[in-house]
């Protein structure tokens, strides 16, 4: 199918929509014995209304909802109370199918929906106990603001509900009422603050690096595994905040903006949070405790089975890995076109149809203290407020931190609990009932001991570890068995939904890090601009919970039993975390821009000058901070200046690190085979950009994935491999060369997390290699006749060139001049749920795509790849915007999809080809810009 490059006429559009919506409706419902009664009214009976006027119960004044062309709404009250009830009312109009599968999955009820399918899942998020968590903050923890404006927000969503099911919701609705009974359920103020747990599940952090790296421990030695996770090269890439220390309890910029890491070479401190080479005796749990060497086979089955299920967890925002992240950056008005700040934002998320994001404006007609809001950005359908965004005084970004905010912990258990320091502890329990629409509910049991719930309770395998894992004397009694604990901060009640609202009012730097100390789960780095004073104002802040740990660093699982490897505690019993007054900020360096973009926050360790606090050893590589500061600190040199249309081009940058290292590399190797050779051609002259039309980066990232599978995919353990991958292994180990020592091993993990993944760690790691042209990793078992056995870094790039050749005749055909990036690296937007299970052709229907696109892995226009599985776009730049602070109403935005969640609604996917080229929409602000842009106005009344 070909990409969708072009938008059809307006008058074709709407034909090919009515006869969509007429084949649609008999696809959902004929099967159903309804046939063609509903007619096309089936599917726009849910569109919401946009004009005219509608009466909202609850209200105590008029709210104007005011509409551009792209369906993004602008609402203005006159008190806080009906403003946030007008933004649940329009979330529902434009979301509700969204709001009422996300909220099923935050409370592990998806098998309410979807029937036995989905009790697995549920019994994972039950273990897990969002909800729980969710009531918890609402009751004890959040203000009473925060809580009067979630019921206000739920009352609204409740006030769209009233009298409507069905087909009156979404096409989605109407398919189960008529499968069966189904009926959605008043919206509360609890399926709103739960909703915070799913976006931290997420942005967990190095959860999946823990487990990766305990499971390649069955294959690989402990110095390979350490050669696969290098340390973060500190001597390269520059972290977010460039020097600083703790004096007197709060965190000191270093006051120069300088770079405290110049000439620091590449190494770090595991106890200042770089990654750092374990070895064999550095307290890292249980690959070097002595009390559990016997416990490892038990530990990898529990491990691969819960790999499993984490990627049968839907993920919401994006399959967790190194690729999950975003850009930010703001510079200061001294060096842009305004004379004042702009700030950039991309965050990095898993394509979604709709997209996560609802662009929205909240506006007070007049500030009072009835009144406080005036800001517009980036919102989440079923939670209040604004994430993202810019209010009258300030503008702010996110991206994730990846602090490492999860441990695993492998539990020795008994009948009657787990052994904690050679006692026998009870576990804590609670029941759960999962319904099952078509089915009858399932009983479950939560056990939790003081690490957190056992995760590893959700898979029937598990029972019988215990039996198989032979443990060492000194380890506890091996009779009872094995379970793994998840340690992790967002399972204990914070106050994030405050943070959102105080983000939302800020006026300033220092209200933006008031508000900051209450952004506790998930830890992100929040970036600063305000247009105070002669050039504004930029900052930084590092907010979150970040634990202090005892023994061990995170970075493998550690044994439960032994207090020591325990989080750290507070008199009160409750985990002791560093202190908000002591992580890392910065305001106005002196080198005038701040860039966030998931690399290490701050060089740490023990050393002078150096960060004391641990707050992960897996940050992102630095790639693309790199690049953005590359090309900052280039525009100032060139120019001196940057403006709004310079922001856009950098957050559409497609250069490749790894293939400037390599190409030069590949462009020397002699290859005799003429169509290799015409392939290698290619890469001649190449710029290592990786534009859509690019047959040079089409054969690039096709060599640079071969590359990966035959030095570290093929040595992985099966755990780790993409699932259905197989090949011929060793009776013992190892891959095989002759057919009759040999085993058939496939691999069982899926796409989304496979490795080798391709992003910037892997370019690390190569970068680290190629200087050494006979390491070990370098080496491949021969091919059948042709291709003999590989045991230099110039074969193997041989036989990665050769490999990479046939794959693209088989996929994009021989001829060369056919060959484009965009053709291997496609888009295609899902709906969801229907959209990803469905039949094949209600997926047709109802999902988009494809869309041909540039950018790859680790670059700044992240369209991220899993290089394990093939080339399709995993997870994207979920929305783009640029902030003038000099001229709010000439600021820029677009999402990646639009703002309805209805298919065939005009709004359901109008801004994705604009976003596919990088474009940006206007963003109105103040009244009069707002009302210009306005074409559909909607009044609520009370």
């Amino acid at each position: 199918m070909p990409a969708n490059e072009t938008a059809p006429s307006v008058k074709k559009k709407g034909r090919r929509v009515r006869l969509i919506v007429l084949v649609l409706v008999l696809a959902l419902f004929a099967g159903l014995g309804y046939g063609a009664y509903w007619g096309v009214d089936s599917v726009r009976a849910s569109f919401p209304q946009t004009t005219g006027s509608l009466k909202v119960p609850g209200l105590t004044g008029t709210v104007d909802v005011k509409r551009d062309a792209h369906g993004i709404p602008q609402l203005y009250a006159d008190n806080d109370d009906d403003l946030f009830r007008a933004q649940g009312f329009v979330h529902a109009q434009d979301r509700f199918w969204e709001m009422d599968v996300r909220r099923h999955m935050t409370s592990g009820r998806l098998s309410e929906m979807f029937g036995a399918g989905q009790v697995e899942t549920d019994a994972f998020l039950r273990t897990l106990g969002w909800r729980q968590v969710a009531q918890a903050e609402y009751d004890k923890k959040l203000s009473d603001e925060t809580k009067k404006n979630l019921q206000s927000y739920a009352d609204g969503v409740n006030a769209y509900l009233k009298g409507k099911s069905g087909k009156d919701l979404s096409v989605e609705h109407a398919a189960l009422k008529l499968s069966g009974d189904y009926q959605p359920e008043q919206w509360s103020p609890v399926d709103s603050v739960a909703w915070l747990k799913a976006m931290a599940w997420d942005l967990r952090g190095n959860m999946q690096d823990e487990i990766d790296r305990a499971l390649m421990a069955s294959k690989l030695t402990q110095a390979q595994i350490d050669e696969l996770y290098p340390p973060y090269p500190f001597d390269r890439n520059k972290p977010v905040v460039e020097g600083g220390k703790i004096e007197g309890g709060k965190f000191a910029p270093q006051a120069s903006g300088g770079s405290a890491s110049a000439g620091s070479g590449s190494g770090g401190s595991v106890a200042g949070g770089s990654q750092a080479s374990t070895g064999s005796g550095n307290g890292t749990g249980l690959a070097d405790n002595a009390t559990a060497q016997g416990a490892t086979v038990g530990l990898r089955t529990q491990l691969t089975s819960l790999a499993k299920t984490l990627d049968e967890i839907p993920a919401i925002l994006g399959p967790n890995g190194s690729g999950i992240g975003s850009n930010s950056w703001v510079i200061s008005g001294k060096y842009t076109t305004t004379g004042k700040p702009l700030l950039a934002n991309d965050p990095h998320l898993s394509p979604q149809l709709p997209s996560v994001w609802y662009q929205m404006g909240l506006h007070c007609r007049t500030a009072s203290a009835q009144c406080q809001y005036d800001v517009s950005g980036y919102t989440f359908s079923g939670m209040p407020g604004v994430v993202i965004g810019h209010n009258a005084d300030i503008a702010w970004g996110m991206t994730n931190l990846g602090a490492d905010v999860t441990d695993l912990y492998l539990e020795q258990v008994k009948p009657e609990g787990y052994v904690y320091d050679n006692k026998v502890v009870p576990f804590t329990t609670r029941d759960e009932v999962i319904k099952v629409a078509g089915g009858a509910a399932k009983k479950m049991t939560v056990r939790i001991t003081n690490n957190g719930p056992l995760v590893s309770d959700r898979s029937d395998e598990l029972g019988t570890v215990g039996s198989r894992a032979p443990v060492a004397s000194s380890a506890p009694d091996r009779g009872n068995g094995y379970a793994v604990a998840l340690r992790w901060t967002a399972l204990e009640p914070g106050k994030s939904m405050d943070a959102v609202f105080k983000l939302n009012k800020a006026k300033d730097f220092n209200e933006f890090r008031k508000a900051a100390a209450d952004f506790e789960v998930p830890s992100q780095n929040l970036i600063y601009a305000d247009g105070k004073g002669q050039s504004g104002n930029i900052g930084y802040q590092a907010p979150g919970r970040i634990p202090v740990r005892g023994a061990g660093d995170g970075r493998m699982p550690a044994p439960g039993w032994d207090s020591k490897y325990a989080w750290k505690t507070g008199k009160d019993g409750s985990a002791e975390y560093i202190p908000q007054s002591e992580l890392p900020f910065e305001s106005n360096p002196s080198r005038g821009y701040i860039v966030t973009a998931n690399q290490a926050v701050v060089e740490s360790g023990t050393g002078a000058g150096k960060y004391p606090h641990l707050l992960t050893t897996d940050w992102g590589y630095g790639a693309r901070s790199q690049r953005i500061n590359d090309l900052i600190e280039a525009k100032i040199k060139d120019s001196g200046k940057i403006s709004t249309d310079d922001m856009r081009a950098m957050q559409m940058d497609n250069s490749s690190e790894i293939a400037a290292l390599l190409t030069p590399m590949l462009a020397k190797i002699e290859v005799s085979d003429p169509d290799v050779r015409s392939a290698q051609k290619l890469l001649e002259g190449w710029n290592y950009t990786q534009e859509n039309d690019s047959a040079a980066a089409a054969y690039f990232n096709a060599v640079w994935r071969n590359i990966l599978k035959l030095a570290f995919g093929d040595k992985m353990p099966k755990e780790l491999r993409v699932e259905g991958s197989c090949m011929n292994v060793r009776a013992d180990s190892g891959p095989a060369d002759e057919l009759s020592e040999v085993v058939r091993e496939c691999g069982a993990r899926g796409s989304d997390s496979a490795q080798p993944d391709g992003g910037d760690r892997w370019f690390e790691v190569v970068r680290r290699l190629v200087k050494d042209e006979k390491s070990p990793w370098w080496s491949a078992p021969k091919k059948g006749f042709a291709q003999p056995a590989t045991t230099t870094r110039d074969e193997l790039f041989a036989r990665a060139m050769e490999d990479a050749r046939w794959e693209l005749t088989a996929k994009l055909g021989k001829d060369q001049s056919t060959w484009s990036w965009g053709r291997l690296h496609q888009l295609t937007l899902k709906n969801q749920t229907i959209g990803t299970e469905g039949p094949g052709f209600l997926q047709w229907l109802l999902n988009r795509g494809p869309w041909n696109l540039g950018g790859g892995e680790a670059t700044v226009n992240a369209t991220g790849w899993n290089a394990s599985s093939g080339y399709g776009v995993t997870w994207v730049p979920s929305m783009r915007m640029v902030v003038n602070l000099n001229d709010l109403d000439k600021s820029r935005w677009i999402n990646l999809t639009g703002a309805s969640g209805h298919a065939y609604n005009s709004h359901y996917t109008d801004q994705t080809t604009m976003w596919a080229k990088g474009e940006l929409l206007d963003w109105p602000f103040g009244k009069d810009a707002v009302d210009k842009a306005t074409v559909d106005t909607l009044t609520l009344k009370p």
